[in-house]
């Protein structure tokens, strides 16, 4: 892959600091988000590139990714095949892990594996991460998720202020909600991986696929996931071509402080997670 011939490097000042940063064509971002999707592909997750102003422009100040403008980070999602392409090979394959949920300790070791799998090399390749369930000291998200996936072009984030004509009193509280175009709302975003020094200026902003384009059909998504969000209703307003199996909505139905014991894991003296002794390894 030869790189050299579109990028050049700059000298940003950051806080204190000045840092030599990277600038790319739109081309070399095709060429790293393939790198990333064949290997995020053989375990169920997506990846969409996006500018750090592009999601600093959507938010509140108090949310802003603390960046360049032009830095380019990578929206990762999971899809229906994730569970039993990542998450089972993961529990099956560990005899202890960390102190949070299962799923998390199994997306970080794959963001992991997937930052070691491009080139060392590259300086450019220094990616912070971001993890879906992460919060600043004050609790707030360091990362509003379904904005970065909006922006990113994975999955059309539906809101309030999508409709024309709200149906609601202003009072009430009404939470939007991500769409996948092909997995409805059978998907997860798990984070983003943000490249520091590296930017693209001229990279063209993606647009999410909005399937849902009448106030009706908006009204009927925002209804089924704020009347009734437990029976999955919602999950299924855009037909999706797969969704969660039937163990998979199991599991993500089980209450998180339950879901260690599904997969035979038990709390050591730690608080870590590890294997009962009475687990069936053979299952």
């Amino acid at each position: 892959m030869k790189w050299e011939r579109r990028a050049y490097n700059i000298s940003v000042k950051m806080a204190d600091s000045v840092e030599t940063c990277r600038c790319v064509e739109p081309g070399i971002v095709s060429e790293l988000q393939g790198s990333l999707s064949g290997f995020f592909s053989q375990y169920g997750f997506e990846c969409y590139p996006f500018k750090v102003s592009w999601y600093n422009k959507k938010v509140d100040s108090s949310y802003h990714l603390a960046y360049h403008d032009d830095t380019l980070a990578f929206c990762i999602v999971s899809t229906p095949q994730m569970f039993d392409k990542a998450f089972k090979p993961f529990i099956a394959n560990i005899t202890k892990i960390g102190i949070r949920d299962p799923i998390d300790e199994c997306v970080a070791s794959y963001f992991k594996q997937a930052k070691e799998s491009l080139p060392a090399c590259d300086p450019s390749h220094e990616i912070d991460t971001i993890y879906d369930y992460e919060l600043h000291p004050n609790k707030k998200p360091k990362l509003l998720v379904q904005t970065a996936g909006h922006v990113s072009g994975s999955a059309y984030y539906y809101q309030r202020c999508d409709i024309q004509e709200d149906p609601w009193p202003k009072e009430k509280r009404i939470f939007g909600i991500s769409m996948h175009p092909k997995y409805g709302g059978w998907f997860a975003f798990r984070g983003a991986l943000i490249f520091k020094k590296l930017q693209c200026p001229t990279l063209p902003e993606s647009e999410p696929a909005r399937i849902l384009t009448t106030d009706a059909e908006i009204i009927d998504l925002l209804e089924k996931l704020n009347n009734n969000w437990q029976d999955n209703a919602y999950r299924d307003v855009i037909p999706p071509i797969d969704r969660y199996s039937e163990e998979q909505q199991v599991y993500f139905n089980t209450a998180p402080k339950d879901r260690a014991k599904l997969l035979g894991l038990e709390k050591d003296s730690e608080g870590k997670l590890q294997l009962a002794e009475s687990r069936d390894m053979g299952q």
